[in-house]
């Protein structure tokens, strides 16, 4: 266990965040507050506030803390919005979402992860999530028009049905490319047209769906 958990986290903020030009105030207090050890398997506590990702079985991994910051920071939330997350996994970005949105409904394909984050969630006190198991590629349709959608894992092409499923203004952020490696982008939708910005190169998991790559 981490002998001083408030301190592992500030550090993480001064040290990987701040000098990397995350400047979101709400998702810098949020990241703070999180305790990212609790996401973290068994054991490996100690690394959780490290500068790298860590994997969580099933082939699947707790993202690097600042390419959680950059994603949600870019997101542009102000608290109330309803968000999409695409891959549930640890539960970690899910907290992160929860926090600084008005409601969030995360999709998972893997039922082991989704109900271990889930109970993690649920005794941090967030009852503002909503919980699916699903094909994430196809998002959750019931509940859209979505004004943030983040996908956690990548695929070959943004799915087009993410992107019909966000409001007009809204904001959806995924990592896109190839087996190991690929770009961050950003869509901003307006009306039927959608505006595509490419940022950072990373190495995410493998977006598995009928609009992402085979399983």
């Amino acid at each position: 266990m981490i002998a001083d958990e408030e301190r592992a986290r500030e550090r993480m903020v001064k040290e990987q965040l701040i000098p990397r030009g995350i400047r979101d105030a709400r998702v810098l207090d949020a990241m703070r507050k999180i305790p990212r050890h609790r996401f973290v398997p068994k054991g490996m506590e100690a690394a959780a506030y490290e500068d790298r990702p860590l994997q969580i079985g099933h082939d699947q991994t707790i993202s690097q803390p600042y390419m959680v910051a950059l994603m949600t920071e870019a997101l542009e939330l102000t608290g109330g919005e309803k968000t999409l997350e695409i891959g549930t996994g640890s539960g970690y970005q899910a907290a992160l979402l929860a926090e600084l949105s008005l409601w969030l409904y995360t999709v998972e394909r893997i039922e082991e992860l989704q109900e271990r984050a889930r109970g993690i969630l649920e005794a941090l006190g967030y009852t503002n999530i909503s919980y699916h198991i699903s094909n994430g590629t196809l998002g959750w349709e019931e509940h859209a028009p979505y004004d943030a959608i983040m996908v956690t894992a990548a695929g070959p092409s943004l799915p087009e049905s993410l992107k019909r499923q966000l409001a007009d203004g809204g904001r959806l952020v995924a990592p896109v490319g190839g087996y190991g490696h690929q770009v961050l982008v950003r869509v901003t939708r307006r009306g039927e047209k959608f505006k595509e910005e490419r940022g950072i190169d990373c190495v995410f998991v493998r977006l598995i769906g009928a609009e992402g790559h085979e399983g």
